[in-house]
C-alpha cells in the first residue's frame, strides 16, 4: 500500500488535472444537498429551541365558540399559571374604506413566555380598555399613527403603538389579514363576539412540573371529555410551519439528489476520459510486472483523494448555506434559522456522494483494471465491453445502499422512495433516448455537405458522449420545463379561472336576524350582487365508529378534517357545486335522528362508509350521527363548501351565525365593504382576491426554492457537458487537425462542431419539452386537479435558454483544438 499510496500521489501532482470534473461534480451535488439539509434542521431546530415561546407555555388548551368554564379555569389553575387569549377576525377602520384584522385579545398574564414589545413612539406599554396596538402593515394601510382611533366592532379605540415583537405571534397560525392586539376588556367593548361568532378561546400553562406536560393534558382532556377541547404541547408548536418546512425541505433534498445523479454521470464521463489519458501510465506498469489489482488501487487512491476534496468542499459550503441565506434573504424565511453546524444532513449528503462516486466510477476503473496492456496502448477507438457480472453486482449493491439511505433518511419515506423511483426511471428512459439518438445518427443517410456530415458522425462515433448529456442536461432543463409549466398554470388558475367564478367577499359572524339587513347593505352598493348564506357553527369529530379520535395512535396523513375544529353546516337540499357519490341524500322534509354527508375524499382517508357512525362534538355536545351520502366538492370555484353537512333538525337548536359570500362585480368592492361596515359594524368581510394573493405569494416563494434547487441540476449537468467536450478533446484535435490539411478554415471547423452542439441542442429541446410537459401535465391535473394553462412563451424562454447554455459550453470547450498545431499533433497520433 506504501508503493500504491507514492504511487498515486505522485501521479496525482503531475498529472492530476484530469480530475477536476469529478471534484466540481461532487462539490455541486455536495453542496446542494448539505446547503437544503442544513437550512432545513437549522429552520426546525429554531422551532424546537423556541417551542416554548412560540406556543406561549408548556401546554395550551384550546376551544371554539367559547371561553373556559368556572371549572374548567379552576382546574388549569391547579396545574400552573394560566393566560387567555380569544382570537377572531374583525373589520377595522379610520374613516374609510375598512379592513380585515386579525384580532387577539389578551388577559394581563399573557405572555406567560418571552417579551410583547412596541415599536418606539408609543404612548403605552400593552393596551388596556378601549386601546388597540396594531401591526406596521395595518398603520400603513390606514394611514395612521399611535395617539389616532379607528373603528373595530361597535367600539372606537384608541392606537396606542406598533406591534414590534409578538413572541408567539409564529404559533397563532396563518392569519388572513394583519394582526391587532387588544384586552379582554376591550373585545367586550368592540361586541364582536355574538351567539354563533366564529372564535377561539386559548388558554396557555406554564406547568409546575413541565416534565408532566402529558399526563396534565390527558388528565383534563379525561376529566372534560367531550368538552371541545383541545390541547397541544410544546413540541407541537407551529405544526403547520413544522410541516411546511419538512415537507418543502423533503422535496428540495429529493430534487438536490437528482442533480448529485446528475453530477454522477460527470463523474462517470470525468474517470473514464482521465483513465483513458493514463493508457500510456497504465500499460507501462503492467508491462513491470504491476498487477492489476494494484493498478486499480491507484486509481482509487487518486478519485478517493480527489473526492474527499470535492466532497468536503461541498460540506464546509453547505454548512455555511444557512448563514448566507440568512444574510441575504433571511427576512423572506417563515422561520428564523437556528445557526450552528448540524451533522446529520451533512453526514447524508457525504454519504450520498460516495456511494454516487463509487457507482459511477465502477464502470471506468473496471475497464481499465482488465484490459491488457497491449490493447491500452492502441486500442482508444475499441468498442466498449459489458461490464462483467462482479462490477455489475458491486453496482447494484451500490445503488441499494444509495436507494436506502435516501429513503431511510428523508422524513416522508414513501414520497422519497416515489421520487428516487421517479427519477430513475427517468434516467433510463433518457438513457435509452440518448442510445436511440445515436443508432439514428449512424443509419442516416450521409449529407453531401462536409460539415453536416462530420457533426452528424460525432453524435454516434466511438467514444461519444450523446447518451451521457442527453441523461444530464435532459434531466435539468426537463425539471426546468416542469416547474414553467405548473407554475404558469397555478397562476392561471388563481389569477384567472378561480377568480372568475369565485365570489368578491366571504362574510362570517353575520347573526340570523341581520340576514336582511346585509343583503340591503350589499345590494344598496351592488344592485345586482348575489347573495349565498348558509348557517355555521364550528364543531371537531370525536369518534369513529363509536372509537374515540383520541384513541387512535396513529392518524392517516390526509386526515385533516380530524385536525381541529371544522366550519359545519346543515341542510334540506344538496349544496351547489356538490354531487352525491355514494348513498343518498335525506328528503328536504327529513326530521329523524341526525344524519351527515361528508366529502368523498375525507371518508376515504379515515376508511368510512355509507351507514358509518360518527360523533362530532359542537359547543361541548357530542354529536352522534349515521353517514347518509358522501359527496364530491368543486373547491375550485371557491364558493362555500363544507366538509361536513348535517341533516337539519336537532343541530339546529345550537346557537349559531350566518355564513354568507357575495358575487359582485368586482368594481363595488368598495363600497360593499363601507356599507356593511357601516350598517352591521361586527360583520367581518374577507376580500377573497386577498386570499388569493397571499396564496400567489406563498407559492412564489416556494417555487422560488424549488428553481434554486433546479439550478444545481443545471449546474451540474452543465459539468457533464464540459466533461464531454473534455473527453473528447483528442478526437476533435484529430478532427481540426485533418480539416486543416485539407484546407478547411478555423471559422469551417468551428462551424462543423457548432452544427453539431445545434443538433445536441435541438435533441435536447424535443426531450425536455416532451418529458417536462408530461410531468407538469400530470401534476397539474392529475395532482392539482386544475385546468392545464401553461405559458408557452415562459416554456419558450426556457428552453431557449437551455439551447443557448448547451451551444455556448459546447464551442468555448472546443476552442483548445482550433489552436492545435497540425506538425506537433500528428506526431502525438
Amino acid at each position: 500500500m506504501t508503493i500504491v499510496w507514492r504511487l498515486a500521489l505522485r501521479d496525482l501532482r503531475r498529472g492530476g488535472r484530469g480530475l477536476v470534473l469529478l471534484a466540481i461534480c461532487l462539490f455541486l451535488g455536495t453542496a446542494g444537498l448539505a446547503g437544503i439539509g442544513s437550512l432545513a434542521a437549522s429552520m426546525i431546530a429554531s422551532l424546537d429551541g423556541d417551542a416554548r415561546q412560540i406556543l406561549g407555555g408548556d401546554l395550551e388548551f384550546s376551544v371554539s365558540q367559547r371561553r373556559a368554564t368556572v371549572d374548567e379555569l379552576a382546574a388549569f389553575a391547579r396545574l400552573g399559571r394560566v393566560s387567555e387569549t380569544v382570537s377572531l377576525r374583525g373589520m377595522a377602520s379610520a374613516g374609510g374604506a375598512p379592513a380585515l384584522v386579525d384580532l387577539r385579545a389578551t388577559d394581563p398574564a399573557w405572555p406567560l413566555v418571552g417579551r410583547f414589545r412596541l415599536a418606539p413612539g408609543a404612548l403605552a406599554t400593552r393596551p388596556t380598555g378601549r386601546e388597540i396596538a396594531i401591526a406596521p402593515a395595518l398603520a400603513d394601510r390606514l394611514g395612521v399613527k399611535p395617539g389616532d382611533t379607528l373603528t373595530l366592532g361597535q367600539a372606537r379605540l384608541r392606537i396606542i403603538g406598533v406591534i414590534a415583537n409578538e413572541p408567539d405571534r409564529l404559533g397563532a397560525g396563518f392569519a388572513l389579514g394583519p394582526p391587532v392586539l387588544v384586552d379582554l376588556a376591550g373585545l367586550d367593548a368592540t361586541a364582536l363576539v355574538q351567539p354563533g361568532s366564529l372564535y377561539e378561546s386559548h388558554y396557555r400553562l406554564l406547568l409546575a412540573h413541565p416534565e408532566a406536560a402529558a399526563a396534565a393534558r390527558d388528565g383534563v382532556l379525561r376529566t372534560f371529555r367531550g368538552a371541545g377541547w383541545s390541547a397541544k404541547m410544546r413540541g407541537e408548536a407551529a405544526g403547520g410551519a413544522r410541516r411546511g418546512i419538512a415537507q418543502l425541505g423533503q422535496f428540495l433534498l429529493l430534487v438536490g439528489l437528482a442533480a448529485l445523479a446528475i453530477a454522477g454521470v460527470g463523474v462517470g464521463s470525468g474517470v473514464a476520459a482521465y483513465l483513458a489519458g493514463k493508457a500510456k501510465i497504465i500499460a507501462t506498469l503492467k508491462v513491470l510486472g504491476a498487477r492489476s489489482g494494484t493498478i486499480a488501487a491507484i486509481f482509487l487512491a487518486q478519485l478517493g483523494v480527489v473526492a474527499v476534496g470535492g466532497i468536503g468542499a461541498g460540506l464546509i459550503v453547505g454548512a455555511a448555506f444557512p448563514w448566507v441565506v440568512t444574510e441575504v434573504a433571511g427576512a423572506a424565511l417563515p422561520v428564523p434559522p437556528r445557526l450552528a453546524l448540524y451533522p446529520a444532513p451533512l453526514a447524508t449528503a457525504a454519504g450520498l456522494a460516495v456511494l454516487v462516486a463509487l457507482l459511477f466510477a465502477l464502470p471506468a476503473l473496471a475497464r481499465a483494471r482488465a484490459v491488457p496492456a497491449a490493447t491500452l496502448l492502441r486500442d482508444t477507438l475499441a468498442p466498449r465491453r459489458p461490464p462483467q457480472a462482479g462490477v455489475l453486482g458491486g453496482m447494484v449493491a451500490l445503488i441499494g445502499a444509495l436507494i436506502a439511505l435516501a429513503v431511510g433518511t428523508a422524513s416522508d419515506r414513501l414520497l422519497a422512495l416515489g421520487f428516487v423511483g421517479a427519477i430513475l426511471a427517468l434516467i433510463a428512459v433518457l438513457w435509452g433516448c440518448g442510445i436511440a439518438i445515436r443508432a439514428i445518427a449512424a443509419r442516416l443517410p450521409r449529407s453531401r455537405r462536409p460539415l453536416l456530415r462530420l457533426a452528424v458522425a460525432n453524435l454516434h462515433r466511438p467514444g461519444a458522449q450523446t447518451d451521457r448529456l442527453v441523461v444530464a442536461l435532459g434531466l435539468g432543463f426537463s425539471l426546468f420545463v416542469a416547474l414553467a409549466v405548473i407554475d404558469s398554470s397555478l397562476g392561471a388558475e388563481l389569477n384567472g379561472a378561480a377568480p372568475a367564478k369565485a365570489p368578491r367577499f366571504f362574510a362570517i359572524d353575520l347573526q340570523p336576524d341581520d340576514a336582511v339587513t346585509f343583503a340591503r347593505a350589499v345590494r344598496s352598493a351592488a344592485p345586482m350582487a348575489t347573495i349565498e348564506a348558509l348557517p355555521s357553527l364550528r364543531g371537531s369529530i370525536v369518534a369513529l365508529r363509536g372509537v374515540p379520535v383520541s384513541a387512535i395512535k396513529t392518524l392517516p396523513a390526509d386526515a385533516w378534517v380530524l385536525r381541529g375544529d371544522r366550519t359545519i353546516t346543515w341542510a334540506a337540499r344538496l349544496p351547489p357545486r356538490n354531487a352525491v357519490v355514494a348513498g343518498r341524500w335525506w328528503p328536504a322534509n327529513y326530521h329523524g335522528p341526525p344524519l351527515v354527508s361528508l366529502e368523498d375524499k375525507a371518508a376515504v382517508a379515515l376508511g368510512l362508509h355509507v351507514g358509518d357512525m360518527i360523533t362530532v362534538s359542537v359547543l361541548g355536545v357530542d354529536v352522534p350521527a349515521r353517514i347518509a351520502a358522501l359527496r364530491k366538492i368543486d373547491w375550485g370555484g371557491l364558493g362555500l363548501n363544507f366538509a361536513i353537512v348535517f341533516s337539519p333538525g336537532y343541530i339546529e337548536e345550537a346557537p349559531h351565525g350566518l355564513l354568507a359570500s357575495v358575487y359582485a362585480a368586482p368594481a363595488s368592492d368598495g363600497a360593499i365593504a363601507r356599507q356593511v361596515a357601516a350598517a352591521l359594524p361586527s360583520v367581518t368581510l374577507i376580500r377573497v382576491g386577498d386570499v388569493i394573493g397571499q396564496i400567489s405569494a406563498v407559492l412564489q416563494q416556494v417555487a422560488l426554492a424549488i428553481r434554486a434547487a433546479a439550478a444545481v441540476t443545471v449546474a451540474a449537468g452543465v459539468a457533464v457537458l464540459i466533461g464531454a467536450v473534455a473527453a473528447s478533446g483528442s478526437s476533435r484535435r484529430y478532427d481540426a487537425v485533418i480539416l486543416k490539411l485539407l484546407g478547411g478554415s478555423r471559422r469551417q471547423v468551428l462551424g462543423a462542431q457548432a452544427l453539431e452542439y445545434a443538433i445536441l441542442s435541438l435533441v435536447l429541446v424535443a426531450v425536455a419539452l416532451a418529458m417536462g410537459s408530461a410531468a407538469g401535465w400530470y401534476v397539474v391535473t392529475q395532482i392539482f386537479k386544475i385546468g392545464w394553462a401553461p405559458r408557452w412563451d415562459v416554456v419558450g424562454a426556457t428552453l431557449g435558454a437551455g439551447v443557448a447554455l448547451t451551444l455556448g459550453t459546447g464551442l468555448a470547450g472546443s476552442l483548445p483544438a482550433l489552436r492545435a498545431r497540425p506538425a506537433s499533433a500528428l506526431r502525438d497520433l
